[in-house]
């Protein structure tokens, strides 16, 4: 007797066979009703990552089409064998199919989910007692241009010419599995640069949002690393993927963060939870 498995891991998901297409959608309710109903009705197969609803082209009967993103592609599967050619919430059926969107020529990484996405879908498959965060550390990488003019000096009122001065922030977190017996550590750095004449209260409310970004990255960074193994009859297994190039020793953690120049504004996608999806509705159905 077969097992089925399914592979969930914290990114984006991209594939054809997680996407479902529903149309014939009549304009007899809201767009908001409907998004609201299709939500409803599809999470009930599974944890869903988006739900989309548009008005149908102009030059097609009125109406509207749907796009669903679930996490799991076994889901997506029973979800659009159990609705395709039902009515679901309104008096004609509707058809729904698994997208058969073409790939690109060349090979695009998925983007890593944001912070609340992260969460959402830990207590989904895990409950939320089923995993916990904790904050390593936290390292202050800011500077200055001039030596002894750095963040203590700023909040006091000192200048430091015109050279540039910014705020930097390192964290490590770890996140872990009791009931699996697994953990794992994620880095996050965030970064931005002072105007000059900044009163310390500013600076100090500045600290404090890039302090929070700075772990939020860092769970988002270890989730990264999470895959979760679901069985068909719902038992999850976690496994943790170790980077060969990265060594953390447990008795020396406190410290040990490697920084780069990163800018803050390429991980901007982590703390805005509504990203980017490219939304090419192609279809080739055969009736």
């Amino acid at each position: 007797m077969e097992i089925e498995v399914d592979v969930i891991e914290f990114r984006v998901p991209t594939e054809n066979n997680k996407t479902l297409f529903v149309w014939d959608i009549l304009p007899e309710h809201s767009e908001a009703h409907i998004y609201e109903s299709i939500w409803n009705i599809f999470s009930v197969f599974g944890a869903l990552y988006l739900v989309k609803v548009c008005p149908n082209a102009a030059l097609a009967e009125p109406g509207f089409y749907a796009m669903v993103k679930f996490y799991s592609a076994a889901q997506a599967s029973k979800a659009q064998k159990a609705t395709d050619k039902t009515c679901l919430f309104q008096r004609s059926p509707v058809k729904v199919r698994l997208s058969t969107k073409a790939k690109p020529a060349f090979g695009l990484s998925a983007k890593p989910l944001g912070h609340a996405r992260c969460q959402e879908l830990a207590n989904h498959y895990l409950g939320f007692n089923g995993w916990s965060t904790q904050m390593l550390t936290m390292k202050d990488f800011s500077s200055c241009g001039t030596p002894g003019t750095g963040l203590d000096g700023l909040l006091m009122g000192g200048t430091a010419g015109h050279e540039e001065r910014f705020l930097k922030y390192g964290c490590m977190v770890e996140v872990t599995f009791p009931q699996h017996g697994a953990s794992c550590r994620g880095i996050g750095v965030t970064e931005e640069p002072l105007d000059g004449d900044e009163r310390p209260e500013v600076v100090l409310l500045k600290r404090g949002k890039l302090q929070k970004w700075a772990r939020d990255r860092a769970v988002v960074n270890a989730f990264e690393r999470v895959v979760l193994v679901v069985l068909g009859n719902g038992k999850v297994a976690v496994e943790c993927r170790s980077d060969p190039d990265e060594i953390l020793p447990d008795d020396e953690a406190e410290g040990v963060i490697q920084v780069n120049d990163v800018p803050w504004s390429e991980y901007e996608g982590a703390g805005g939870e509504e990203e980017d999806v490219t939304w090419d509705f192609t279809l080739h159905v055969s009736d």
